[in-house]
Order: structure tokens, then sequence, then C-alpha cells
């Protein structure tokens, strides 16, 4: 995907052909946009649509990668950052539950779901356009924090891991399964410190 992401990525109508495409997708599904509406909605011809992109499933991979990448890059760069553990890990919590209980990882996520039959690397390159490089900032921070000595983590990848899954925990699920649009900074709040409370009491440094 980054191959081709880095051939198409040219023309003055790209951002144009990618804002529209992107319309279409999350209101539609992958399925269910067709390439007219997404070139009605781009403002462009099918002709210059099929120039950028010839294949609709590289279209949606590169709306896909481009809003996983804006949201990737918007938090500190926790590997180099001179704050604690307890204040970069929970603003690294707020950053993925805002991601997590958006409309677009909503969307997305049940986009990759119901089309993981017919296209099963559809999922997986959403992942790595995303939830991996968020990961991989966790991983890193976790690395230099224990090379610091404020942590002790064995296993970079799998404590990455872990606290990703705490910051998911009781409002993903119910946002997911369509119980809840929306909760309170309470309730967020509630998840972020619940989650930065227990990896703290697994990985943090027990003074003697």
């Amino acid at each position: 995907m980054n191959k081709h992401a880095s051939i198409l990525r040219t023309g003055r109508k790209f951002d144009q052909v990618l804002k529209g495409a992107r319309e279409v997708f999350l209101a539609d599904g992958f399925e269910g946009a067709s390439v007219d509406d997404i070139a009605r909605a781009a403002g462009v011809s099918k002709a210059t649509l099929y120039s950028y992109f010839p294949d609709k499933r590289l279209l949606f991979m590169e709306v896909a990668r481009s809003e996983c990448a804006r949201q990737a890059d918007a938090p500190m760069d926790l590997a180099t950052c001179s704050s604690t553990p307890r204040q970069i890990l929970r603003a690294a919590a707020g950053h993925i539950l805002s991601i997590s209980l958006s409309d677009f990882g909503l969307r997305m996520f049940r986009i990759c779901v119901a089309e993981a039959d017919r296209f099963p690397d559809l999922g997986r390159q959403f992942y790595e356009s995303g939830p991996l490089l968020i990961r991989g900032k966790i991983r890193d921070y976790l690395r230099s924090a224990t090379a610091r000595g404020e942590l002790q983590v064995e296993d970079f990848d799998l404590a990455a891991d872990q606290f990703a899954e705490l910051c998911r925990a009781d409002l993903v699920p119910r946002f997911l399964f369509n119980i809840n649009a929306s909760f309170t900074e309470e309730e967020r709040s509630r998840i972020i410190e619940g989650a930065v409370d227990t990896f703290l009491a697994r990985y943090a440094v027990v003074s003697t």
C-alpha cells in the first residue's frame, strides 16, 4: 500500500478526490460506494478519478492511510517527552480513547469487518496504517522509559498492547455495539485514569 501511495499522491486534484471518497466511503461503506458517487462528491470526472486510482480498493486504503496517519501524528512524541510516566501515559490514553470513539474509527472498523471475507488484506492494511503506528509509539516510549529507570518492562510489544486494551475498556464496546453514541468527560476520565493506574501498578519501578 505504501508503494501505491507514493506513486498516486500527485496532481492538483488528488486531495479533492480523497475528500470526496472519504465522504462516500464513510456514508455507504466499501461495497455500497460507487465510483460515480465518489466522482460526483469529489467534483471530478470518472476519468480523472481513475487516473489517480484505477482500483476502488486502492482509493479506500489511501483514505484509511491518510486519516490514520493524521491521527497517529497528533499526540506528543512520547519517546522524547520529559514529563513523568503518569503524565505521558495519561496523554497517550486520552489519544487512544479519542480515536477509538471517533466516528471515523467506528465506521472504518465496521467496513473492515464487513469486507473481511472478500478482502482479507483490508483489515491488515488498515491496522498497519493506524493502530500499529500508535502501538509503535507506545512501545518506543516504554523502551526509553525503562532505559531511564522510570518503568520496568521486559516485553515492550506485549506491554504496549496491554496498555491500549486498558484504554478501550467499557466505553469502546458500548460504542461499537451502538449502546451509547457519546460519553461524558467524566466517563472518559474514569477509563483513562483507570488504565494508567492499572498499567503503572504492573510496570512502575518499585522504590525500596
